[in-house]
């Protein structure tokens, strides 16, 4: 049974190594090392305050804490002969202070709050982290839309030839979206900021615990009340997992983008050469490789959270050892969304767009269609649905010229435009792609007037997302700080 000082009291029957490594967390337990040391910390100072250890077995206990604290987790912690990182450090504190000290340790408290604890303390952390990157990339998508208010790009719906817009436009798009994904990161991260701690196997305890002081000293915004509900749930990881796929589903969509207008065949992109790779075989390729995984990612976070959501689904209350099992789905899921997030910004601040390419196939296939029967319902009084008809039959019997429009239209109301009321000059005008665009200039448009408002607009948003952002870590940090602040004040008091 080794050191194994959690089995060794009920349980006698020898383990094999593959049963050992078979339940061991160990591997996804290094995710959450260091936040165990900040929840011991708090604990033992809890206990502490409430009287329920004494300063001389406070004392050395929180000296032996601080020491992991400051030098990190040595290695032997993380051998397979412990079920998981918890039963790992209370036996190297037990070698280091004995057992009549260490073994107090958890007095008043179980591993299923811990290990909650221990999640929502790393996930937090997580969560300013990717919300920092997306604002990151928010800033380089405003920066480039900045760059490219009149950049002329063809616009697509069903992957054929729309109406015209800008570059500008198609990247606010995005934007907007990613500003939504930092929305539901934000809100999340008040949920994930609850303390279980108090409520020990899913009871509680019988020790007079103080669960609000432990919850302040860790810097959590309140407690999660009923104890069962504390440490078995994990709706916390199901809703950030959520956000995740959704915002992965975002970069994808971009991704897909970037690998079309980066072929031959559309030419509007050319991405930087440490993004793509090239053909074992054919030695003229260039691959955007980056852009591709960016999109298996995506597929690789939905399904961390089909699994999270499904292992959860059939699980009664309250703890249940299936839960290990999330953890993996969940660190996964984080880790990618974060590589994801970070090297899409770079991609996209690497690339250079061929303005000239975009332009030239702004008009293509009639794209300005629609404007000209707008400009058929002004000045000739017709209903939309006629004008849309006239212009339809004119593109199918093949141009938008005069003549091919009077013959729609007498295919259509049985008489020719009105002379006098359309001349060619107003053909080409509304065919205009320049005019056609700065025509748009209801907000959101992509007229240069609309997207210079949205970008102002934007920004101003950006900055108080950034400032929040800003606001969540900075308090996380003074809380820590001053947990470890009065850890040492305590544990060199005589």
């Amino acid at each position: 049974m080794g050191n194994d000082v959690v089995r060794r009291g009920r349980l006698s029957g020898e383990r094999t190594g593959e049963m050992i490594h078979f339940l061991s967390s160990m591997a996804a337990d290094r995710h959450i090392a260091e936040a165990d040391i900040l929840v011991d910390i708090a604990h033992v100072m809890m206990l502490s305050k409430q009287r329920i250890l004494d300063g001389v077995t406070t004392r050395p206990l929180l000296a032996a804490l601080l020491k992991l604290y400051d030098e990190g987790i040595p290695e032997s912690v993380f051998e397979d002969e412990y079920e998981d990182i918890h039963a790992g450090i209370e036996a190297f504190l037990i070698a280091m202070v004995g057992e009549e000290t260490g073994g107090r340790m958890h007095m008043g408290r179980s591993r299923n709050d811990e290990v909650a604890a221990c999640l929502r303390i790393r996930l937090r952390e997580d969560l300013i982290r990717q919300l920092s990157l997306l604002i990151r990339l928010r800033q380089t998508l405003l920066s480039l839309a900045e760059e490219h208010r009149e950049t002329v790009m063809p616009g697509f719906t069903h992957l054929q030839y729309a109406q015209p817009t800008t570059l500008a436009h198609h990247l606010l798009a995005y934007e907007q979206a990613f500003s939504r994904d930092c929305e539901r990161l934000s809100e999340g991260y008040s949920r994930v900021n609850q303390s279980p701690l108090g409520a020990a196997a899913f009871a509680s305890t019988g020790y007079p615990v103080n669960r609000g002081y432990v919850a302040q000293l860790l810097g959590f915004d309140g407690v999660l009340e009923n104890t069962m509900d504390a440490v078995s749930s994990r709706d916390f990881a199901l809703e950030t997992l959520s956000s995740l796929s959704i915002m992965m589903v975002g970069i994808s969509r971009l991704c897909e983008e970037l690998i079309i207008w980066s072929s031959p065949f559309a030419g509007f992109i050319s991405l930087n050469d440490a993004f793509c790779s090239t053909s074992s075989i054919m030695p003229q390729k260039k691959n955007p490789d980056f852009a591709e995984i960016m999109r298996a990612k995506a597929a690789s976070l939905i399904g961390a959270y089909t699994s999270a959501a499904a292992l959860m689904k059939g699980l009664p209350m309250s703890y249940n050892r299936d839960l290990q099992e999330l953890t993996p789905s969940l660190i996964r899921g984080i880790e990618d969304a974060r590589q994801s997030t970070s090297l899409l910004n770079g991609m996209l601040l690497t690339a250079s767009f061929d303005r000239e390419r975009m332009r030239e196939e702004a008009g293509k296939s009639y794209s300005t269609a629609t404007d000209l029967a707008d400009m058929l319902v002004r000045r000739c009084g017709l209903p939309f649905r006629t004008a849309h008809s006239i212009v339809g039959r004119a593109v199918q019997n093949g141009g938008l010229d005069r003549h091919h429009l009077d013959e729609a239209s007498v295919s259509i109301t049985g008489s020719p435009l009105p002379g006098s009321t359309i001349q060619d000059t107003d053909i080409m005008d509304a065919l205009d792609v320049e005019k056609s665009i700065n025509l748009k200039i209801a907000p959101g448009s992509p007229s240069s007037f609309s997207v210079k408002r949205a970008i102002d607009e934007r920004k101003k948003r950006l900055d108080d997302d950034r400032h929040r952002t800003d606001q969540l870590a900075m308090a996380l940090k003074e809380a820590i700080d001053n947990l470890i602040f009065e850890t040492r004040r305590v544990a060199l008091e005589q």
